[in-house]
């Protein structure tokens, strides 16, 4: 098992690197709160007093961090201290640029990296069930998969350096497409008097099936449990979601690819989000969308 540097023990990153413990691995975790070293420590991990110390002897550094600035200003640090051949993991949703510009520094220094953002939320982050879309060269993912089978129940190569956070970025913008279009379709069903259960149960094996209705209802009680039946606590924050969106028309601004119905969505996720919603799962928005529905 490999001696494992994790910095970022965030909602997130903390069930991603308890994951890893539990799999056997070393684990020497830094983040900035007290309360999630304290998390990681009980959870088997040893905890340590920076980043730089977090990763010094260890044959890979995961980083779970806010965005590409944060990410950036890590690696110059840790590029004159850690051991040579150490494989760099990113696992933040950052700007698809700032990704490679990272791996190609690490590159050029002796070091193999990868951007493996991940899909699933705080859930499949804690059950070790994430899906990894990894961008990076053969014998860096290579390195790496086995390491992120730990954590996830998916582990796809999408590309070269950059290809990671482009799957990522490009999969968010039809979830939050998806999501608004669900919650419309579900707010409308209820005012014109079908009963919620029952409408899910028509349009979960017709042709409005989708991930966003049939896996994570945004109403309470109607279909699998998800964030809806926790008062939208627990799953994917309206605030990253926006972040994703954010990120996501910039990307396509730099490509000349149109997104009319991802701006829309960046512009309701916005509105939301000022609205005092950014903190809720992002399916809590169909009360924003509609009143008289819970939200």
């Amino acid at each position: 098992m490999a001696k494992i540097g994790f910095i970022g023990l965030g909602n997130m990153g903390g069930g991603m690197a308890l994951n890893l413990a539990n799999a056997g691995h070393e684990v020497v975790a830094f983040d900035l709160a007290e309360a999630a070293l304290a998390r990681a420590k009980e959870g088997g991990c040893r905890t340590a007093p920076s980043a730089v110390e977090a990763a010094k002897d260890v044959e890979a550094v995961i980083t779970m961090l806010p965005a590409g600035k944060h990410v950036a200003g890590v690696y110059e640090e840790l590029f004159g201290v850690i051991a040579p051949g150490t494989l760099l993991i990113d696992c933040s949703t950052i700007d698809v640029a700032t990704a490679r510009s990272n791996a190609e520094k690490a590159t050029a220094l002796g070091f193999e990296a990868v951007d493996a953002p991940v899909s699933g939320g705080i859930a499949a982050a804690n059950g070790g069930t994430l899906t990894f879309m990894v961008g990076g060269t053969e014998s860096a993912f290579a390195r790496a998969e086995p390491i992120l089978a730990k954590m996830g129940k998916a582990v796809i190569h999408a590309g070269q350096s950059g290809a990671g956070q482009s799957a990522k970025i490009c999969n968010n913008l039809i979830l939050a497409s998806q999501m608004i279009g669900t919650c419309e379709g579900l707010a409308l069903a209820v005012r014109l008097g079908l009963d919620p259960q029952t409408f899910f149960d028509i349009a979960s094996k017709a042709t409005g099936q989708s991930w966003s209705l049939n896996s994570y209802c945004p109403l309470p009680g109607v279909g699998p449990e998800s964030p809806a039946d926790r008062g939208y606590e627990g799953g994917f924050a309206a605030g990253l979601m926006l972040k994703d969106l954010k990120l996501a028309l910039g990307a396509a601004q730099s490509v000349d690819a149109a997104t009319p119905m991802g701006a829309a969505a960046q512009s309701l996720y916005q509105a939301f989000a000022n609205a005092g919603g950014a903190t809720k799962d992002f399916s809590a928005i169909i009360g924003f969308l509609d009143g008289k529905l819970p939200g």
